[in-house]
């Protein structure tokens, strides 16, 4: 089995869970046999390019004329069986799937966020939820509003990618979606069911867990939609020192929010950016690991994260959370309304019964989330596609 990957690599400065996955995905690939080849470009490239490269971005989303270039080069050297596809902005285009077609390759692609629709991918704008270009031919909305990148350009441009690449992405021969939550939207979308397979995201499993620490550990972006105000908000309900230590890590635009928080409460402490290593032994310092955005986030990899290294969850109850955290007796942790009073209610809950729901995540993990489980799915999907008439060979 051979596989191209395509991808499109999120800047390096900004932490991508969605670069983490492509990576371990393809290393979990090749552990099982798979020959997997590469076809990846980076944001970072951009600050490099000739001005006449540069000139030529704002179209690329469309086309990406030099990307089908090379794409086709790789098919016809490498003659994969399948072309898996990620993010494809802005230097691939959706026209990759086109390009795959042309040369008979079937087109897998992972959904990691809500792109097809909305030209931020993100379904939220101005601090709150919105659904205003769902249906819409074009999504004047986003171009209003300046939803890609803060400006009117470029989400004109975004928002014409879409509508031009509305029957491209309705030719994909398979969507993996990563919860339930995504299977919805891309049904909501026009993609018949039949052509859409539930598989999440997974990590490669680090060992057993290391004895659990103490306190809360919040690792995100420092941006609106990850809920670093939500989360001091339902903090500051409590007196000080009364639900142990919150560590804040991370970098963004509210950073200065989480410096006054560390400044003004003796149980708040602002890590500032960590890299892998330093969040590892922050996690390891925690009991609890606070994932609360308030956007629908689709899978968010610091859950994985703590599952897989036998650390309990606090999440809002939004996008695709609940499916990772799960519900009952075997739930990963605890789930909360996006709103300060539902979350400080939780807080002592999860204070509380740490140390068994650190228990149930780690087998949650084991159960859902695991490479041994995951891996030979994700080979099952290519092996279908390969076989089928569907990929337009």
């Amino acid at each position: 089995m051979k596989v191209v990957v395509a991808h499109n690599r999120y800047r390096e400065a900004i932490p991508s869970g969605e670069n983490v996955i492509v990576d371990t995905e393809i290393g979990q690939l090749r552990e099982a046999g798979v020959e997997v080849v590469p076809f990846q470009r980076s944001s970072d490239s951009i600050d490099a390019m000739s001005a006449a490269r540069k000139a030529l971005l704002p179209i690329s989303p469309v086309y990406g004329a030099a990307a089908q270039r090379e794409l086709a080069a790789v098919l016809r050297a490498e003659r994969p069986d399948v072309v898996h596809l990620h993010n494809p902005y802005p230097l691939l285009s959706p026209w990759v799937i086109r390009t795959a077609h042309a040369h008979g390759v079937p087109v897998v692609q992972t959904v990691h966020n809500y792109r097809q629709v909305c030209s931020s991918g993100l379904y939220f704008r101005d601090g709150h939820n919105c659904h205003d270009c769902r249906g819409k031919l074009i999504g004047l909305p986003a171009i209003r509003n300046r939803c890609y990148r803060g400006s009117a350009a470029q989400s004109a441009i975004m928002a014409t990618t879409l509508a031009v690449h509305r029957p491209t992405w309705r030719s994909v021969d398979r969507y993996i979606a990563l919860t339930d939550k995504i299977a919805a939207h891309l049904t909501d979308y026009g993609i018949p069911a039949d052509r859409i397979v539930i598989k999440p995201n997974g990590l490669p499993d680090p060992g057993d867990p290391a004895p659990l620490g103490e306190g809360f550990l919040y690792g995100a972006r420092l941006s609106p939609e990850k809920g670093l105000g939500l989360l001091l908000d339902a903090w500051r309900r409590h007196p000080d020192g009364s639900l142990g230590l919150l560590r804040i890590a991370g970098d963004g635009e509210l950073r200065p929010l989480a410096e006054a928080a560390a400044a003004e409460r003796s149980d708040v402490v602002y890590l500032g950016p960590l890299d892998r290593a330093g969040m590892t032994a922050a996690r390891q310092a925690s009991a609890v690991v606070v994932a609360v955005p308030t956007w629908e986030d689709v899978l968010p990899t610091v859950i994985l994260e703590a599952m897989s290294t036998g650390r309990a969850v606090l999440g809002t109850a939004v996008g695709g959370i609940p499916y990772l955290v799960g519900t009952g007796p075997a739930a990963a942790g605890w789930l909360a309304e996006p709103d300060p009073v539902s979350l400080a209610a939780a807080l002592p809950l999860a204070r509380a019964d740490a140390a068994a729901a650190a228990v149930a995540a780690r087998a949650r993990y084991r159960e859902h989330f695991h490479p041994d489980v995951l891996t030979p799915r994700l080979i099952s999907i290519y092996a279908e596609m390969a076989g089928s008439l569907t990929g337009k060979r």
